[in-house]
């Protein structure tokens, strides 16, 4: 099975392909039409989905849902220019530096 960077690194570049596609053939073109307020909705919707899912406590659902809070978040960073190599980027800038410090620096900057 490839590695989930991998598949990551794949997904972020169709997401970013799918800018110029035509609404009529793609899901994600079809929200990028509508905007980036459609983008959040679904971000929203999908995020309570996995929120009720670990409430059920059962793995597979959970697992699922927070696969289409990745997704949703990975199409907003698209409709932006960004892809997950722009999150991966922050995420390693943030290794190792308490969670604490990190978001004083942020708040103060």
């Amino acid at each position: 099975m490839p590695l989930a960077g991998d598949v990551l690194t794949r997904l972020s570049a169709t997401l970013l392909e799918r800018r110029n596609a035509d609404p009529a053939d793609s899901y994600v073109a079809r929200l990028y039409a509508r905007g980036p307020d459609a983008i959040l909705k679904k971000i929203g919707e999908e995020s309570a989905e996995l929120i009720m899912a670990s409430k059920d406590g059962q793995l597979d659902p959970i697992v699922y849902e927070a696969a289409d809070v990745v997704f949703h978040i990975m199409a907003l960073l698209a409709f932006h220019g960004l892809s997950i190599d722009d999150v991966r980027r922050e995420l390693a800038r943030r290794e190792g530096v308490s969670g604490i410090a990190e978001k004083q620096a942020r708040q103060a900057g």
